[in-house]
């Protein structure tokens, strides 16, 4: 496993890139289709990465709690499927059953939106704010696998708590660490140093 950071070069106060993708049944669902929510999370995240299985519970478990308080959570995975078949979207279904999500996991064929986020690794998380502004891009807190540290989401849920409480979110924010996103050859983005 290559363990990758975040790039964290989508400025903070950044318009969210919009976004339109097909879910694990067959629906397309955009970023426009959250605009009633207080707060949207977008995490970058894949099947089969040891990162996020580490953290897959919390995320469910961040998704049950936040859902019930107006924040609309969805998963995106941007990994080439042709190349790592455990992140077909066929798989994707079966996964997102086994793990509880409740939320939208969608899939970017064209890895144009996680380009459009300069997202780099799985889990990616982005907080956006009433506006759709990111106000929020780094880590759900400092569990890795093999580090011991709790998985707890204290990072990702205190973002979202501040959005919720009309306060700003502070800018000094720890930036994700995971598999590097499974760019298509030739693909690759040129903030990607892979």
């Amino acid at each position: 496993m290559v363990q990758t950071l975040s790039t964290g070069l989508l400025p903070l106060g950044s318009p969210a890139p919009e976004f339109s993708l097909p879910d694990t049944l067959g629906h397309t669902i955009g970023l426009s289709d959250f605009r009633t929510s207080k707060a949207v999370v977008v995490i970058f995240m894949c099947n089969h990465c040891p990162f996020v299985k580490h953290v897959q519970k919390q995320i469910a478990q961040f998704a049950k709690d936040y859902q019930t308080k107006g924040v609309a959570v969805v998963g995106i995975n941007a990994n080439d499927a042709q190349n790592y078949p455990d992140d077909s979207p066929d798989k994707m279904r079966i996964e997102a059953e086994r793990a509880g999500y409740t939320f939208p996991y969608l899939y970017d064929a064209t890895q144009e939106v996680a380009k459009a986020y300069k997202a780099a690794c799985t889990p990616d998380f982005y907080v956006l704010d009433g506006e759709r502004r990111v106000v929020y891009r780094g880590q759900l807190d400092d569990a890795r696998p093999g580090n011991d540290q709790p998985v707890t989401g204290q990072d990702l849920r205190a973002a979202v708590d501040a959005v919720l409480a009309g306060k700003e979110v502070p800018a000094e924010q720890n930036p994700s660490m995971g598999c590097n996103i499974k760019w298509r050859p030739g693909n690759e983005p040129d903030y990607f140093k892979g």
